[in-house]
């Protein structure tokens, strides 16, 4: 599918598709952290591993990043037009079920809305559990947000994310990437491990045999 534009309240999103959407036995909502794009590498192993069980990726850039700013703004208007662009997706695969995730900041928009557009689960990459040098503050509230909505959470940090990491009592699965920082650049293929796995186990209908050859 081609490249589309989704106008929220907050301007314009960008959307890519990777899939088969004739076909598709869920779909995956994706997005970047804060000054980044959709190609980051983390994402991008996300994505293939959501494509070898037969889901549905759609790559979200959001409106303030084609814009061209770096800065996401408000958290209240990020998930927003959040909300829009999902609302506008699920219209076209209305019998899918929707898993949605990111990177950093993108993570947090995933986890923040996951009540509100009705997630079955959440990917969350690179989650920044706290700002550096801060102890003291944490978005720990967020992630129990996504699981008191219901959404399975699957969180992949780097162990030398100056982030943090979330414990095991913050999401269903953590895995910690020997090696990495928060960019999750360098190990690919931990990552979409990470993910082949765990999504089977939370969308039962994407079918056993392709769990089994995402292990494989």
């Amino acid at each position: 599918m081609e490249p589309v534009e989704i106008m929220t309240g907050g301007g314009a999103a960008r959307v890519a598709f990777d899939g088969d959407g004739a076909t598709a036995r869920f779909l995956l909502v994706l997005t970047h952290g804060a000054g980044g794009t959709i190609e980051a590498p983390d994402l991008l192993a996300a994505r293939d591993a959501a494509l070898q069980l037969g889901g549905m990726v759609a790559r979200v850039t959001q409106p303030y990043r084609v814009r061209g700013a770096r800065a996401p703004g408000p958290a209240v208007r990020q998930d927003a037009a959040w909300t829009e662009v999902v609302a506008a997706l699920r219209q076209s695969w209305p019998g899918a079920a929707l898993v949605q995730g990111g990177r950093s900041n993108g993570a947090r928009v995933a986890c923040r809305t996951a009540a509100a557009v009705c997630a079955r689960a959440v990917i969350a990459l690179a989650f920044p559990l706290r700002p550096p040098g801060k102890p003291g503050q944490t978005r720990v509230a967020e992630l129990r947000a996504a699981r008191r909505a219901g959404a399975a959470v699957l969180v992949v940090n780097g162990d030398r994310d100056p982030f943090g990491t979330p414990g095991t009592r913050e999401a269903d699965r953590v895995v910690v990437v020997p090696g990495e920082t928060h960019a999750l650049r360098g190990h690919r293929a931990a990552v979409f491990s990470a993910v082949a796995e765990w999504l089977p186990t939370v969308l039962p209908d994407a079918g056993a045999d392709e769990g089994r050859k995402a292990r494989a």
